[in-house]
């Protein structure tokens, strides 16, 4: 059995990726998308012809909407191909307008129930910010399931929690990246990998506090760079995983053993945590890493939605 099978007894898999022609190849339950992904799906050759296809059919309509009828049509064409759910990403400029962010959102599933599927097969991606957790919030009461994505703390995960979010994802591998950026050349690689991993601690705790205190919302770890950390994960709800480490786990037959066990998490002893907005805010702020991973990971989504935006222009 080689890791791939072994991961999948403990951990629903999912593709993380805007390029649906590699879906078939590696067979994951869901998949998610960002506009950094469609970007560079859409400057591949083979995904022009859909790309341009979109923009002659709605040429005329707003931008904004424009990139939803692609993102949407990228998100269709996945689901063909995948029995579980796609994510599909709100503009990262609306970040901090909790009423932008609910009617964009709105707008996303209606195109996606106006090509005939299911409102449960979508989730929406909302950054993880204050505004963005209280639009899931609202998304969710009215049917709308959400993945709270740019997570990268505890705070935030606490937050989503309270929200019941449908789904987070806390990225391992950025958390990762800033640790190991700050160390610099005192960073130790080997005290710093599989279960000690930063990226890893991070999502185990959150894990753990979810499923002690009964929270229903999924943990889907994202953002890795190795297979020490996926690996390092066996057990969490879900795992969203690019291609290329989709298919060094398939060509490996290491040893996968569980990580994550809720039977185990339920005996912590945890205390219970809650924040309102102020409260939030703060214990945001205390933490460096999160602050600044959250604040540049907004950043790099809108450049590449004003890149996917140009090409839609000269398209």
């Amino acid at each position: 059995m080689n890791q791939l099978e072994a991961l999948r007894q403990f951990t629903t898999v999912v593709a993380d990726t805007g390029d649906f022609h590699q879906l078939a190849a590696v067979r994951p339950q869901d998949a998610t998308t960002n506009p950094s992904l469609i970007l560079k799906a859409v400057q591949k050759p083979e995904y022009r012809p859909l790309l341009q296809e979109t923009v002659d059919r709605f040429r005329g309509r707003a931008l904004d909407e424009i990139v939803d009828r692609l993102l949407v049509r990228f998100g269709c064409e996945i689901l063909a191909l995948i029995p579980g759910r796609v994510s599909t990403e709100v503009d990262a400029r609306l970040s901090f307008d909790t009423q932008a962010t609910v009617t964009r959102a709105e707008r996303i599933i209606e195109f996606y129930q106006a090509l005939s599927i299911p409102v449960d097969r979508v989730l929406i991606k909302i950054a993880a910010t204050w505004e963005g957790i209280q639009a899931a919030a609202q998304l969710e009461k009215r049917g709308i399931h959400t993945n709270l994505t740019l997570l990268f703390s505890f705070s935030q995960a606490v937050a989503c929690g309270q929200a019941r979010v449908q789904l987070i994802s806390p990225f391992v591998g950025r958390i990762y990246d800033w640790y190991k950026k700050s160390a610099g050349s005192s960073w130790d690689e080997a005290a710093n990998s599989g279960a000690n991993d930063p990226g890893v601690k991070s999502v185990r705790a959150i894990y753990n506090h979810y499923k002690r205190h009964g929270i229903a919302t999924e943990v889907m770890g994202a953002s890795f760079r190795n297979t020490g950390q996926i690996v390092a994960l066996a057990g969490c709800d879900l795992l969203t995983i690019a291609p290329e480490l989709l298919a060094q786990l398939a060509g490996s037959e290491a040893p996968v053993q569980r990580a994550l066990e809720p039977e185990a998490a339920r005996a912590l002893d945890l205390p219970a945590v809650q924040y309102d907005e102020a409260g939030f805010r703060y214990a945001l702020n205390e933490d460096a890493m999160a602050t600044e991973k959250l604040a540049e990971g907004i950043r790099a989504f809108a450049v590449d939605t004003l890149k996917l935006e140009q090409l839609i222009r000269s398209a």
